[in-house]
């Protein structure tokens, strides 16, 4: 079971800066916690996200030194998975190929055809450097635009990028569409297609209905989940309202009673939940 920490993602939309001492601190707390992987920031332009204009400092501010958490970088463009991949603390880069083809347009300023054949090359940089790339699937359960979406498309585009040579491929409902009944479906058959692939989900969700949207994905195979302490932030590239992240205390609640193999350092979890507090506003987030 793993459990992977997304600050970038819970800090990406805020309006006001987080100062890199503030995001140092934040991140080396939750580096103390048990994490499998730390999403903590992005090599993407300053312009569309300058909350994440600050990541090469605060990669030179973390302590990884008394950690197995790795980090995790998302990047848009070969420029930024070079700059990534430079890092010698960064274990893992990951890229948003989007199933529905505007939001890939929005996202990253590419078709689709041009975003796979830039993952080519992405993946074939981290070979050189001994780095993995990780896929992200985005509007991987419907998307707002009325771009097709099918449960068969998801497949075909993992088959893709399974035949490239990608071993990590986490589906995003990136502004909480998903109904559970389509988070089983897809995890039941990517889960039996590829049972060798590493498949995680990346859920958005409001208030109500976290609970179903875990419970589908972990009955149909998935043991790879993303998460945000009380779930703050969402993609301010998909649509103007954000929703929020799945919170990582609700993901921990659900495996503990699942009696899923994981150990986390509680104290420092909740030194971290304290800090988020100081860092996020309300206004700024949807907050569950």
């Amino acid at each position: 079971m793993k459990i992977i920490e997304c600050p970038r993602d819970a800090m990406q939309g805020l309006n006001q800066f987080v100062p890199t001492e503030k995001k140092i601190a934040y991140i080396n707390t939750l580096l103390q916690v048990g994490f499998d992987t730390i999403d903590f920031g992005s090599f993407v332009s300053p312009q569309l996200i300058p909350q994440m204009r600050d990541t090469p400092k605060v990669i030179e501010g973390l302590d990884l030194s008394d950690t197995d958490t790795k980090l995790l970088a998302i990047v848009a463009n070969l420029r930024g998975a070079r700059e990534a991949l430079s890092f010698e603390t960064i274990s893992y880069i990951g890229f948003p190929f989007s199933i529905s083809e505007t939001f890939q347009q929005r996202n990253t300023n590419l078709s689709q055809i041009a975003a796979y054949n830039l993952v080519q090359d992405m993946h074939e940089l981290c070979l050189q450097r001994n780095k993995e790339l990780v896929i992200y699937l985005s509007m991987g359960f419907g998307n707002p635009y009325g771009d097709l979406w099918d449960p068969l498309l998801v497949e075909h585009w993992a088959d893709r990028f399974v035949q490239m040579g990608i071993e990590t491929i986490s589906v995003a409902d990136t502004v909480g569409v998903a109904s559970p009944e389509n988070i089983a479906t897809v995890f039941a058959s990517l889960t039996y297609a590829f049972p060798d692939i590493e498949f995680g989900a990346h859920l958005h969700t409001e208030a109500h209905n976290w609970l179903p949207k875990i419970d589908a994905a972990y009955e149909n195979g998935c043991r790879r989940f993303d998460g945000a302490i009380k779930g703050f932030g969402g993609c301010p590239m998909a649509q103007n309202t954000l929703v929020g992240n799945m919170p990582t205390e609700h993901l921990i609640y659900y495996f503990e009673q699942e009696r899923a193999d994981f150990l986390l350092n509680k104290d420092a979890f909740l030194d971290a939940m304290n800090i988020a507090n100081s860092i996020f506003m309300p206004n700024d987030v949807a907050v569950h």
